[in-house]
């Protein structure tokens, strides 16, 4: 049982963090759950550091304080020169968004694909997995293809637009489970790869709101198709609202999102987040940036 009297001081580092919906996430949970709990942005840019400060600002959280910090881009991959032990996951992976700091020492985790992980269970349960796209074999695209890996997919088709990105990235998660099928493919061969697939995961920055529109014709879903999207500002993208329209079962950005900020406060707290009370608040902080906007 944790300590209640405890409090948890807790940061997120990256590039352009200011807006994050993780902050509020975490300190929502934890004051339902009747804990101190503050998480602050530490904003890169705003603080005109580059990524190859998060060593220096590991020490600093670590002399203040702090509970851990959750690392965003830049420093997914810079930060794993400063650790002291990652676990297996985010070894393989090569990159770590959650640190906590224990006894002095920095322990790394990925929660991206543990996160994804959990929003296909929570989301799409008994989804057929037996083939599936991937849209993106970027950062994210990484720890979604080794989160749909780890949940059974016996084929994973990887597109991305840099060749060379795709067919090491398949290379070494075929590596990783030698019990499945990964090839990297192009965008020109998704007219002959989406009949074949149960379902499509998208990792690109398409759909965003900066960047708008949709990653591949939509004339290729079929009802009996799955569509996950981890885009999430919007929340209804344009690939989710269009895979809606013609009947599929979708997941869309912001179940990885909650998935990842549970279990980071799982690590940093050792308690128990409730996912779905979580993506409660989140889709009540979308909806207030959206009527903002």
């Amino acid at each position: 049982m944790s300590n209640r009297t405890e409090s948890y001081l807790v940061g997120l580092v990256g590039d352009g963090v200011m807006p994050s919906l993780t902050p509020p996430m975490h300190e929502r949970e934890g004051d339902v759950q009747g804990l101190r709990y503050l998480y602050r942005p530490i904003d890169l840019l705003e603080l005109g550091l580059s990524g190859e400060a998060v060593g220096d600002l590991l020490k600093s959280a670590r002399s203040l304080g702090f509970t851990g910090l959750n690392i965003t881009h830049p420093c997914k991959q810079l930060v794993l020169a400063h650790l002291d032990e990652v676990s297996p996951d985010a070894f393989r992976l090569g990159a770590v968004n959650t640190v906590v700091i224990e006894d002095g020492r920095f322990i790394g985790h990925n929660t991206d694909f543990s996160g994804f992980a959990a929003a296909l269970a929570s989301g799409l349960p008994g989804a057929r997995l037996d083939r599936v796209v991937q849209l993106g074999a970027g950062g994210a695209g990484s720890a979604v293809a080794y989160a749909l890996l780890t949940a059974g997919v016996k084929a994973l088709d990887l597109v991305d637009v840099d060749p060379a990105r795709c067919a090491a990235r398949a290379a070494e998660l075929a590596g990783f489970f030698p019990g499945s099928t990964v090839t990297a493919r192009t965008t020109a061969e998704l007219p002959q790869l989406m009949p074949l697939a149960d379902g499509l995961v998208h990792c690109t920055p398409v759909g965003m709101a900066a960047h708008p529109g949709v990653p591949l014709d939509l004339d290729l879903l079929e009802t009996r198709h799955w569509v996950a999207d981890i885009v999430y500002r919007p929340i209804d993208t344009e690939l989710v609202r269009g895979a809606r329209a013609k009947g599929c079962e979708v997941l869309d950005g912001g179940r990885m999102a909650v998935g990842q900020a549970a279990d980071s406060f799982r690590i940093f707290t050792g308690l128990e987040a409730d996912a779905e009370r979580m993506r409660g608040h989140f889709l009540e902080l979308v909806a207030k940036e959206e009527v903002a906007a």
